[in-house]
């Protein structure tokens, strides 16, 4: 068999970088193995071609690994099927692994155990409920006959358990009390507050069905399917009735949300489609939820990550207009023509916005031609914009006034390079052909894509609001569509809160409990703020 490609680890994204790493280790080790065996006795003979066999097996899967991460064909994968890839290998790879461990000569115990141990488990959350389970030899009696044993120590091992999601019945019991002596009432405490009186769900099961359906994408009818193996019988258009009460409760939330991310000097705006279905047509339309986000980590910025999705029919410029009505800053997008009309002096809502265009939309301009034809203008195209991207990774985490001092002396010359560069391609390049199509863009875009140069406050790129945009994706791809245009302002309004929840460090479930709970208990509309997921204590 051929020797197999070594793999560039910078390469591979940084969280699956330590499993391709771990496959390389073993690799390499069971060569060792293998070739220490080759000299001992016939007996281990058979051990030694079973360890050849793992070996093989692994080479071919460090071959599928360099292929996904350096052939053509990775070029192509989503992200979302870059990780199923990498999920398999893995799997792959701890199948061989634990097929060498129980082929191995008894004499490599240490061996396994020493490389086992190397191994990151995880680490435990020292909040989570531990049961012990205390193993006591058959008898304390010491071997000689001098008498009991006294302990010494102990060994302590932690294992990860789950008891799967439990079901219960919270009854809620409102005794009746009256005087003997006399007919002048009973008395009774009211009926503890629900967010849907008499009805059958907590505000706890609501949520549950929402982080289930916005979070983890599963369909209500799945959850219907998952509840009647324990003998629930709910059907999913109850599910969808809980869930247009909690997004009618929530709304008010949501539109706080969206003010308060307006009063920002930059957001990011970005749309994906939302596929709804058209009952009059029966199929299906194609609706449009817009992301516009809130991130200022990258320069440290005092206020905290937010995202709201808004729902439109069309994709036309003036839902945007609409959407950003009484935002006056700095919008970073990508060069969708329809966001033209948010400059002019004419615009609805506010004064014309200044816009920052985005350098990875440019990049891959290229990148579609460079892998297509080999372009070398495309390649060194692609080298120069590497350049730029080189001095932002060095400044991440910068306050804005170092950022901009950084750019204006180290990239502000690159990208005046560039923009000589551009025009002198377009010279050699006729407008029609591919490249001429891709360096027009680059061209037409100049202004927008040079804003970031003069404010260390804005980013390269707008790929934080593309990355927001992704739940959205995976939950189209599970859901297949929203059921009407309501259901898609549903859609876009839970998610909004699930996404800011996510991308502040809190647990979605635990915050929209707690706030379909003081929603439900009368919380007051002029401290709605208080309700914001960043605001979310979950002591309180």
């Amino acid at each position: 068999m051929p020797a197999a490609v070594e793999i560039d680890l910078s390469a591979i994204p940084e969280d699956q970088r330590e499993a391709v790493a771990a496959l390389l280790r073993e690799r390499g080790q069971l060569k060792d193995e293998a070739a220490s065996l080759k000299d001992e006795t016939a007996i281990l003979r058979s051990e030694t071609a079973g360890l050849k066999d793992i070996i093989k097996r692994l080479e071919h899967l460090v071959a599928e690994l360099n292929h996904l991460v350096h052939g053509k064909r990775s070029e192509k994968l989503s992200e979302d099927e870059r990780q199923l890839a990498f999920e398999d290998l893995e799997t792959a790879v701890a199948e061989a692994n634990e097929q060498k461990e129980t082929q191995a000569p008894s004499d490599s115990t240490s061996r396994r155990t020493a490389s086992s141990a190397k191994r990151n488990r995880g680490n435990l959350p020292e909040d989570l409920p531990r049961i012990e389970q205390v193993v006591e030899p058959d008898s304390l009696a010491c071997p000689c006959g001098c008498g009991q044993m006294h302990k010494i120590g102990e060994d302590r091992i932690e294992r990860l358990d789950i008891v799967p999601a439990q079901l219960r019945v919270l009854v809620t019991v409102r005794p009746k009390y009256a005087c003997r002596a006399c007919t002048d009432g009973v008395r009774q405490a009211p009926a503890p507050a629900a967010l849907i009186e008499s009805g059958l769900p907590t505000e706890g099961l609501i949520a549950h069905i929402l982080v289930s359906k916005y979070a983890d994408h599963l369909p209500l009818y799945r959850q219907s399917q998952i509840l009647s193996r324990s003998g629930i019988d709910i059907h999913r258009s109850t599910l969808a009735d809980w869930v247009g009460v909690a997004a009618f409760h929530l709304r008010p939330v949501v539109a706080c949300l969206a003010e308060h991310l307006k009063t920002s000097t930059k957001l990011f705006m970005d749309e994906t489609t939302a596929p709804v279905l058209d009952p009059g047509r029966g199929r299906t339309k194609t609706g449009f939820l817009w992301a516009l986000a809130r991130d200022d980590r990258a320069w440290d910025g005092d206020d905290p990550p937010g995202v709201v999705y808004f729902y439109a029919p069309g994709r036309g410029g003036e839902n945007a207009e609409k959407f950003l009505t009484g935002f006056d800053g700095i919008l970073q997008i990508d060069g969708y023509t329809g966001y033209n009309r948010l400059t002019r002096p004419s615009r609805k809502g506010g004064d014309p916005i200044r816009v920052a265009y985005c350098w990875a939309h440019a990049r891959r301009k290229l990148k579609e031609v460079f892998d297509r034809d080999g372009s070398e203008i495309a390649a060194e195209g692609l080298r120069r914009i590497a350049e730029f991207y080189k001095v932002e990774a060095e400044i991440r985490g910068m306050g804005p006034g170092q950022r901009l001092s950084a750019r204006q002396a180290r990239t502000a010359p690159l990208v005046a390079a560039f923009g000589e560069w551009l025009q002198e391609q377009r010279l050699r390049v006729s407008a029609k052909s591919r490249l001429g199509e891709k360096l027009a863009y680059i061209h037409h875009h100049w202004d927008g894509l040079q804003t970031f140069l003069r404010d260390g406050r804005i980013e390269i790129d707008s790929n934080g609001v593309e990355n927001l945009i992704r739940p959205i994706a995976l939950n189209r791809k599970n859901a297949l569509f929203a059921g009407h245009d309501e259901g898609g302002k549903a859609w876009g309004r839970i998610a909004s809160l699930i996404e800011t929840a996510k991308i502040n460090g809190v647990e979605p479930f635990a915050y929209l409990k707690a706030t379909l709970e003081a929603i439900a208990n009368g919380h007051p509309k002029s401290r709605i703020d208080e309700l914001l997921p960043w605001n979310f204590n979950p002591s309180s």
